[in-house]
């Protein structure tokens, strides 16, 4: 899990230098010779969209997404408990069923019918691929914080730790 980690923070950190640059292209393009870059804006906006797809579910698998829990504070514990595990499985089923499924029939029929981007002249799909990976990472990670949450895990804690640790009820 932290090879995946570190990969996905070696492609957002990437993405983001790319997407630097190319801005920063655009700008001394548009001022220098007065005569701008025709791609650098198409480009930034599909880097920005990868960028904000695969960070949402880098942020999910570090627990660092948005959540507001004033109001499952105030549940009771048994209550509580019951809310996380709904959160969680909503969680899943979005994941899978429309970053997954919906994602890859949007690829699929993208390259199917060969739409192109305007500017790059680059098939849509790939674009679009960014949908079912963020789907299927999200889909793992919340698969896996389902697992430790079930075991006992402290928050931070992975699964595999969580894993080593665990004795069955009544085990000493």
């Amino acid at each position: 899990m932290q090879r995946i980690d570190r990969l996905l923070e070696l492609l957002l950190g990437s993405l983001l230098a790319l997407m630097v640059l190319d801005v920063t292209w655009q700008i001394l393009t548009r001022f220098l010779p007065m005569s701008p870059s025709s791609y650098t804006e198409e480009l930034a906006r599909y880097l920005l969209v990868w960028i904000g797809i695969l960070g949402a579910a880098y942020a999910y698998r570090r627990h660092s997404h948005l959540g507001i829990d004033l109001l499952t504070n105030a549940l009771p514990e048994k209550l509580r408990i019951k809310v996380r595990l709904l959160t969680i499985c909503l969680c899943f089923a979005f994941a899978a069923s429309v970053m997954v499924f919906g994602g890859v029939q949007l690829v699929l029929l993208t390259f199917e019918l060969n739409q192109l981007s305007a500017a790059l002249n680059v098939p849509m799909g790939y674009v679009y691929s960014v949908i079912p990976l963020s789907g299927g990472s999200s889909a793992c990670s919340v698969s896996t914080n389902c697992c430790s949450w079930c075991l006992g895990a402290a928050p931070g804690e992975t699964l595999w730790s969580s894993l080593r640790n665990w004795r069955p009820p009544g085990a000493r």
